[in-house]
């Protein structure tokens, strides 16, 4: 495992950005959901898995993570320029993206713009049960919905 950070310009400002590498062989671009509790370390047992294969690389989402985050005006917009950054110049034509919740929107959204640029696409949601799920069945407050 290789930890390590990128700095990213958007627009003037700079981003520091945290990413840990992993393994062996080709890439695979693992990114966590945007999410303010979310971060690269929630990949690191898959990262673990798949590093005797491929070489893993996840990285946190600018503005997320262990790093500040920059007083800028956040926005889809941002997010989708630094997966084409990371698209282009960190891990050009990965032979796989693995996105968590939302990341996975904007994965769909960078490979109908650009075939190819993201390899194979996993995607995964949702990423949390959330505070009240205790794993119990709960009683159906929808009753003409099925329930499990």
């Amino acid at each position: 495992m290789r930890m390590d950070e990128i700095e990213w310009r958007y627009q003037g400002n700079s981003v520091r950005v945290g990413m840990t590498w992993h393994g062996q062989g080709l890439s695979v671009l693992m990114l966590p959901a945007l999410s303010s509790i979310s971060t690269r370390s929630e990949m690191w047992p898959l990262q673990e898995r798949l590093g005797s294969w491929f070489t893993t690389l996840a990285i946190d989402w600018a503005g997320f993570g262990d790093r500040p985050r920059p007083a800028l005006r956040w926005s889809p917009e941002i997010y989708r320029n630094f997966l084409a950054y990371l698209l282009n110049e960190v891990v050009p034509r990965p032979f796989a993206t693995i996105a968590a919740g939302h990341a996975a929107a904007y994965c769909l959204d960078a490979a109908a713009a650009r075939p190819g640029s993201t390899g194979r696409l996993c995607l995964i949601a949702p990423t949390w049960r959330g505070p009240d799920d205790d794993g119990q069945k709960k009683p159906n407050v929808y009753p003409d919905q099925p329930h499990g």
